[in-house]
């Protein structure tokens, strides 16, 4: 299915080649511009079927997402699984939950994100979902950028494609060394 997945992101126009800045402060030769592939909702149902079929079994009670591609993601996940869909914000540098969303004591929870690179926005999803004493039984995303030993989130991690891609810190960066013009896409611009 992964080839298939890579076409729908390739059919979308969502994978792009050159230098570019990470919202993680990373710089990377590709970039996956999530929203290029959320804006056709007939892609985003399949994707989200396949983090449905893949966590099915685990008696999800609650879809969490990180905004903002997670708000589409959660949506749709927990519409599949017939179950609540919220998003967790950020407000004052920590994400929360806001809009009066709440999680329940021992709701099972699963949280979906768009592209997972360094695992930041899941890891602050988490915090919130444990705080507030619910069980974080999955986490799906859509494409998972790093390679999947990297990453300990103590729940189980599901991806609709695998896609390890370099990533580098600013002043370790090759293309900065040959004077490659950094390009600054999504929320960053």
């Amino acid at each position: 299915m992964s080839n298939n997945v890579f076409e729908l992101f390739k059919a979308a126009g969502a994978v792009k080649q050159g230098h570019f800045l990470l919202s993680s402060g990373l710089h990377s030769d590709v970039y996956w511009e999530k929203f290029r592939i959320l804006q056709y909702p007939d892609y985003t149902k399949k994707l989200c079927h396949l983090i449905t079929q893949h966590f099915k079994k685990h008696h999800i009670d609650l879809v969490i997402g990180p905004t903002t591609g997670g708000i589409i993601l959660s949506f749709e996940t927990a519409r599949q699984l017939g179950v609540r869909g919220i998003f967790a914000e950020k407000q004052g540098g920590e994400r929360t939950l806001r809009r009066d969303f709440n999680i329940a004591i021992g709701e099972r929870t699963l949280i979906v994100d768009d592209i997972l690179t360094t695992g930041s926005s899941v890891k602050e999803t988490i915090r919130v979902v444990n705080q507030l004493g619910g069980i974080v039984v999955g986490i799906g995303v859509l494409v998972n950028r790093s390679s999947e030993k990297e990453l300990d989130f103590s729940a189980p991690l599901f991806s609709c494609l695998q896609a390890p891609t370099t990533v580098y810190s600013p002043q370790d960066c090759p293309l900065c060394a040959a004077n490659i013009p950094l390009t600054r896409l999504g929320s960053q611009n």
